[in-house]
Parts: C-alpha cells; structure tokens; sequence
C-alpha cells in the first residue's frame, strides 16, 4: 500500500515548486495541464488528464517510487468541462466515481511508492479551509482528505512559503503523530518525502 499525500493551497502559493528539489531519476510527475513547471528540471512528464492512462502510467513497470499529480483538481474541472452540456446529475457520479476509483488505485500501490496529490482550496459553509473539489457527493460522501494519511496545505508568511503540518481547527490538515514537530516546514516535497519515508520505514530514494 502507497502513502497518499494531499497538498493543497491557493494559486501561487508553492504548491508546484513544492517539487523543485525531487530527484528527477525517482519521480514521475503527471502534469494534467501541460503547463511548464516553474522551474528547470528533467523528471519524468506525462502530460494528460485520462484516468485510463493515469492509472496506467502509475502501475507501469518503470513507474520510479515517487509519483506527483498535478494539479488534481484540474483533474475533475477538465472532465467536468467536458460534460459542461451534459444534463443531469449523472456527470457529478461518474466524477466521483472516478476521482474515487483513480485515489484508490493509488493507494493500491507497492509499499515503495509515495503519491504526492497537488490542487487548490476552498472554504466551506462554515468557513473551513479544505481541498477543492466539483460536486457534493465527492464532499458528503468520499471526502477525498479521509483518503490520504497526509494533507498538507501551502502557506505564505512574510514573503516565505511554507507547508502547515497541523490542524488549525478550521482546516483539513493532518500528519502522523510525531511525525512533524513544527507546525510550518520549508515548502520542500522532497524533504518531506525523506520524513514520510523514514517514519513508515520505508526505503530511501
């Protein structure tokens, strides 16, 4: 079974730079929507927003041992953008049961595999932070968060980018116990992946 972590943060608040430091000979990167990542590096690259070509790269052979989707919100706005003339509900369940099933084929990986879920937020009815998702029964019924063992939200303090590690009481943030002792860590993917790595006792990349 993969760790799942899901990152999440307003535009332009770290999240794909997040990645910068990821040795390029151990990551893949799905990149939904083919824009250049903000920074020079040559890690692998698909470029698509197919679950069925998603959830065959993920299981392929040379898939290496970190996988990042990004953005995965865009993910569920492209497929909602093409039903866009679609009427009914029937478009909001094949959604959901597709971000579900995909989620669950991650975390059908190999215990080597760290999958890293990048996209935006958005405030609830009650004000709480939480990841951006299309459609109520991906909220009421999946919550997407109850999927991961990590979720990790982007923070910028005075002109720093952070990752939040803990729970504010209005968020969706959670880590392990102990895993983290402070409550912002450096907007690093990959020290972060060396953290994962070494409390599940995983092996190093």
């Amino acid at each position: 079974m993969a760790i799942l972590t899901l990152v999440y943060g307003q535009s332009g608040t770290g999240k794909s730079t997040s990645l910068r430091n990821l040795p390029h000979d151990k990551t893949a990167v799905i990149n939904v929507s083919g824009k250049p990542l903000p920074f020079r590096n040559p890690m692998k690259t698909a470029k698509t927003d197919d679950y069925a070509k998603i959830t065959a790269f993920i299981h392929g052979e040379d898939a290496p041992p970190i996988i990042v989707i990004d953005d995965f919100t865009y993910l569920m706005t492209d497929e909602f953008m093409r039903n866009a003339k679609v009427q009914g509900y029937q478009k909001f369940t094949d959604l959901a049961l597709n971000v579900f099933n995909l989620m669950k084929e991650c975390i059908a990986l190999p215990d080597d595999k760290t999958v890293y879920l990048l996209g935006h937020s958005e405030l609830d009815a009650n004000g709480n932070e939480k990841f951006k998702t299309i459609g109520k029964l991906l909220d009421e019924k999946v919550t997407l968060e109850g999927l991961c063992t990590n979720v990790l939200k982007t923070v910028v303090k005075d002109g720093k980018y952070y990752f939040s590690t803990h729970n504010s009481g209005m968020d969706t943030v959670k880590t392990p116990m102990a895993m983290f002792e402070e409550d912002y860590i450096d907007n690093d993917l990959y020290e972060v992946d060396k953290i994962i790595r070494a409390y599940w006792m995983m092996p190093e990349v």
